[in-house]
């Protein structure tokens, strides 16, 4: 799980045309159980998406429905835009496949994703828009949304408990009362926040309704200097001041998880897996662990969270277009979606299957944020702003080093407009 959801968050589309092969809709033009028999439909998934016994059931009923076979093959995070960008210009591609959902626009863009309107009329009434957006690209449905994660609070109840606080915060105002409390309660830090979890940062903008880029003519360019953008630094900033973390560096280095375990620390903004980094850097405190949804503005509405995840497509060149929809009718099913939901503790692609992550205390945090969540922008440009030296992360460390958000906008805005015009 934890390196499945560091990739999905973390990693960028490849920029590679990709010419995908065969305009054919596939299938030979056969429909129903009788013109499937004999075919076999392989499908690619990454290491640890699906569990077996979903895999199992998945396969069963497809089987039984189609007469078709289906072939799981497990792929691997590293490399896998490479391997994918080749396998997608071949002849013989994945049928089905598991791609991040910051990754689908590029791929959509380079033609190597089948349409799948039809799908989403079919069977995508009910899908949460904020988790369906990815798999859209200049208005077409390219691909469809699967499991999906995001940021939580993670707090240590004794610190809570030491500083005479009793309930959970319900606003981004309680929240940060709460977390003054401990600091002037108890020696503990009340948050580790470090300059640079810039994930957090863009959950703050879409918070605010605000983007990361904005047009400029036929362009894509910095929309850093954007008074919304500078309220979200101006939030991070308030927070990040309660926390000793430093400034310039990002919640992996080193593992804020580790920082937590060692039990002096009243909360953190994370993934619900990083309790195990927690846990394993200190089995004691894995009874003192709590979750909740990162308080907004009001009681109403949960703060702007970045949502991770990925989307399953269909190669624009496989030969078995409709038996690949076949299968995501079945594994996109209330019934299968659900089922992973539940194992693999993620948030599905509706709202009424959010009943499955009952008993799971960090998916139950997390989903209320789902609906209101979003990404980074979803363009292929996109992909080169993440590379190291990120210009996000320097623009964040410039603020909380004094820098008004308008000042550090400007000092990054050149790097950040040269990689949005590197040629695709």
């Amino acid at each position: 799980m934890k390196r499945k959801l560091i990739s999905a968050i973390g990693v960028a589309a490849m920029m590679v045309s990709i010419a995908a092969c065969g305009g054919d809709k596939g299938d030979e033009g056969k429909s129903g159980a009788d013109g499937f028999a004999g075919q076999t439909l392989t499908v690619w998934v990454m290491d640890g998406s699906s569990p077996d016994q979903w895999q199992k059931d998945v396969t069963a009923a497809f089987e039984a429905k189609t007469k078709a076979k289906v072939k799981f093959e497990i792929q691997q995070w590293n490399g896998i835009q490479q391997k994918l960008t080749t396998a997608l210009s071949e002849e013989n591609p994945p049928d089905v496949f598991e791609i991040g959902n910051t990754q689908t626009p590029a791929y959509a863009k380079t033609g190597g994703l089948a349409d799948l309107a039809d799908l989403k009329s079919e069977i995508g009434g009910e899908w949460t828009e904020s988790l369906n957006n990815s798999s859209v690209f200049e208005g077409k449905q390219y691909a469809a949304p699967w499991y999906f994660a995001n940021r939580v609070v993670l707090y240590n109840k004794k610190v809570w408990a030491d500083a005479g606080i009793k309930d959970t915060p319900k606003t981004r105002d309680e929240f940060y009362d709460a977390l003054k409390t401990i600091g002037e309660k108890t020696d503990a830090e009340p948050i580790y926040l470090p300059g640079q979890n810039w994930y957090h940062f863009v959950g703050l903008v879409v918070g605010e309704g605000a983007e990361l880029v904005k047009k400029d003519g036929d362009k894509y360019v910095s929309n850093l200097d954007d008074p919304k953008v500078a309220a979200a630094a101006e939030t991070y900033k308030k927070f990040q001041a309660l926390s000793k973390a430093p400034k310039d560096k990002d919640e992996a280095t080193p593992q804020q998880g580790e920082v937590f375990g060692k039990g002096n620390v009243g909360a953190f903004i994370g993934m619900g897996w990083e309790a195990g980094i927690a846990i394993e850097a200190n089995p004691k405190i894995e009874k003192e662990i709590g979750y909740f949804t990162v308080p907004g503005a009001t009681a109403e509405k949960p703060e702007g969270v970045f949502l991770g995840g990925s989307n399953l497509a269909v190669a624009a060149g496989s030969q078995k277009q409709e038996l690949a929809k076949e299968f995501l009718k079945i594994a996109l099913s209330d019934k299968y979606e659900g089922q992973l939901a539940k194992l693999n503790g993620v948030i599905p692609n509706k709202e009424s299957l959010q009943t499955n992550l009952k008993g799971n205390a960090a998916a139950e945090a997390a989903a209320p944020a789902a609906a209101g969540g979003g990404t980074t922008p979803l363009i292929p440009e996109w992909a080169a702003v993440e590379n190291a030296p990120n210009p996000i992360k320097t623009y964040l460390t410039a603020v909380l080093n004094g820098k008004s958000p308008a000042e550090a906008a400007k000092q990054v805005e050149g790097e950040f407009n040269k990689r949005l015009a590197q040629q695709q």
